[in-house]
This record gives structure tokens, C-alpha cells and sequence, in this order.
């Protein structure tokens, strides 16, 4: 049986894409599911204006993320903390920490979006990417500085 895929399956395609399968696999999961049409010319049809209206509302996020990823490279954050000995701080410079000075300085960016694998424990300066669209991850510079 063939069937128009309505979003990407492993294994099996991405949205679009006219797939032949097994026709029970068609009937009692794909299709009851949402993830597929049945292969007709009316759904042919409806799949490409669809894909069209994604594609478009697509390229308008990516323009706009690459529009403030231009305006985040520019972006320098300085964050004082007490130092210990060694060079090591008494805390460390979260991601929560980097929102709230960003908020300040005028971007709405949300915590999930800042790519810090684990906090800031040492001073220095540090490279922090943003995640704002698959294709665009620009990066701010943190400075750590002794208080």
C-alpha cells in the first residue's frame, strides 16, 4: 500500500515522502495515528501545499534566529564571583545566570535554549553557544572575574 508520509518516521521517511508499506501497518498504525495519508491525488495535493506552508513558516524562524544570532555575537557577559584559593569559586555560573543577564541586556532567550553542559566553576573566559534554530548557534563570551 502507498502512503504519504505527514512526519518524519525512522526507518521509513521524512514528511512528503510516498512510501510503499505493508498494508496492515498502514491501516492499523500509520494511518489511525495521523502520521500518513493514503496515497491519492487529492492527498498528493494537500501534502504539497502543506509542505509548502512548513517550508515557509520554516525559513521565516531560521531568518529571524540568524537575525538575533547576529546581534548575540556581539554579546559579552562579565559575572564577578569569590574565588577560592585555587582559582575555583564558592558557586558556579549557571545557565539560569546567563537568562538573567541576558534579560537585562534586552533578549528574551529561555534557559533550555543556552548550551552549557555544566556550570561555570573557574575563571576565565568561556564561549557559551546559543541554540536558537537547528542551523543557527551563535555563541556569547562569559567573563568570570574575581570579586
Amino acid at each position: 500500500m502507498e502512503i504519504i508520509l505527514r512526519q518524519a518516521i525512522e526507518n521509513l521517511g521524512a514528511p512528503g515522502d510516498v512510501v510503499k508499506v505493508k498494508a496492515g501497518y498502514a491501516r492499523n498504525f500509520l494511518l489511525p495515528r495521523g502520521y500518513a495519508y493514503e496515497a491519492t491525488p487529492g492527498n498528493l495535493k494537500r501534502i504539497g501545499q502543506e509542505k509548502a506552508r512548513l517550508e515557509a513558516a520554516e525559513s521565516e524562524r531560521r531568518g529571524t534566529a540568524s537575525e538575533l544570532a547576529a546581534k548575540l555575537e556581539q554579546v559579552s557577559l562579565t559575572f564577578s564571583a569569590r574565588v577560592g584559593e585555587e582559582g575555583k569559586l564558592f558557586g558556579s555560573v549557571t545557565t539560569a545566570d546567563i537568562v538573567q543577564q541576558l534579560e537585562a541586556q534586552g533578549f528574551h532567550i529561555e534557559k533550555r535554549m543556552i548550551d552549557l553542559h555544566e556550570p561555570i566553576k573557574t575563571l576565565g573566559v568561556f564561549r557559551v553557544p546559543v541554540k536558537l534554530h537547528a542551523d543557527v548557534k551563535p555563541e556569547i563570551r562569559v567573563w568570570v572575574i574575581k570579586q
